[in-house]
């Protein structure tokens, strides 16, 4: 990963309707992402269907009031669409892959051969899930908004035991939208400090509505971002209230690259030719051969084609080896010795 590795997360946003899908795919491909990520899960495989309080959504959530078997028959993506949504990505010159919530949607992933895994927040604790995604040994990419340092760390641990070591871990904030005082992304360095060893890179899952999220997490060294993306939000959806639109996705995009373009590498070279009016030694008053040079004399001033100013102490109080005109760089060998 040379640069940034950017997915639009289309979650809900198709509204049941699969062209809205293909047209999110498309504008996702305009917007200059690298991949499109869908999610594979029935209200079946994610949930039981069970009206009691602890199925109810509740905590000044976007979904406060809904069973969750309703909200994931209503938000799900039909698992026959999405080998033609794979392929109608491919097709436009995106990748597509998905977040499985089970290991039936792991093998139906790998029926149509999805080049990756995106462990999601809340299944990130389910290491069975995990170490089954990760024994078909393809790039995992795990959310950890959930996780304590503890579990993420098995979580990892739970991808190597399969021999899987192609990780990556994004930092997220399981809010929906994500207020930015709760981002804390100086957890990015400290991710790489703690699991870069391991050979896991680190990346965002960002739920907040503000490109300098994104800035700021790629100069802080996330490799993956991820954005939940929709045509237009008044269109609904489950995800809607936090999806960028395509406006926003593509400042999003530009944002990014250009933030590549200025961390560059590290690079301590001295383009000479910007040295040319930097502060160099001059003449500044005619100096007759053996005349001592004074700090009214000899001063450091631009352009810079005179001697390094370091040289000044060493030279105020010795003699001028030969007449020398106001305006003249200073040179080696127009010092003499001592008086």
């Amino acid at each position: 990963m040379n640069k940034t590795f950017i997915i639009a997360e289309m979650s809900a946003n198709h509204c049941g309707d699969l062209g809205l899908a293909k047209r999110i795919i498309a504008k996702a491909k305009e917007c200059g992402v690298d991949a499109i990520k869908l999610q594979t899960y029935t209200a079946d495989t994610i949930t039981i269907d069970c009206k009691n309080d602890h199925f109810k959504v509740s905590g000044g959530t976007l979904w406060d009031d809904r069973y969750l078997y309703d909200l994931y028959g209503e938000a799900y993506t039909p698992w026959e669409w999405q080998k033609e949504l794979k392929d109608y990505a491919e097709s436009v010159g995106l990748e597509l892959f998905s977040t499985p919530f089970d290991n039936s949607a792991v093998d139906f992933l790998e029926s149509i051969g999805v080049a990756r895994y995106k462990i999601a927040s809340f299944e990130a604790i389910d290491y069975n899930l995990v170490k089954y995604a990760a024994s078909k040994q393809k790039p995992m990419i795990i959310s950890v908004g959930i996780s304590s340092l503890e579990e993420i760390q098995e979580a990892v641990d739970a991808c190597k035991s399969v021999g899987n070591d192609n990780i990556t871990l994004l930092k997220c904030t399981s809010s929906y939208p994500a207020p930015l005082e709760s981002m804390n992304l100086l957890t990015i360095p400290d991710m790489i400090q703690r699991f870069g060893p391991q050979g896991v890179k680190i990346g965002l899952s960002d739920h907040s509505m503000n490109v300098e999220t994104v800035v700021a997490a790629v100069a802080l060294g996330a490799k993956v971002v991820e954005k939940h993306f929709t045509l237009d939000r008044a269109l609904g959806g489950a995800d809607a209230a936090f999806s960028l639109n395509p406006i926003e996705l593509k400042a999003t995009v530009e944002a990014i690259r250009n933030t590549e373009k200025v961390l560059g590498c590290i690079d301590y070279s001295v383009n000479e030719k910007n040295r040319e009016f930097s502060r160099s030694l001059f003449v500044c008053e005619d100096i007759k051969e053996g005349e001592k040079f004074t700090a009214k004399n000899v001063r450091s001033i631009r352009p810079g084609a005179g001697l390094h100013p370091k040289h000044y102490d060493s030279i105020v109080g010795r003699n001028a080896a030969c007449d020398l005109k106001r305006g003249m760089p200073l040179k080696f060998g127009d010092i003499g010795g001592d008086s």
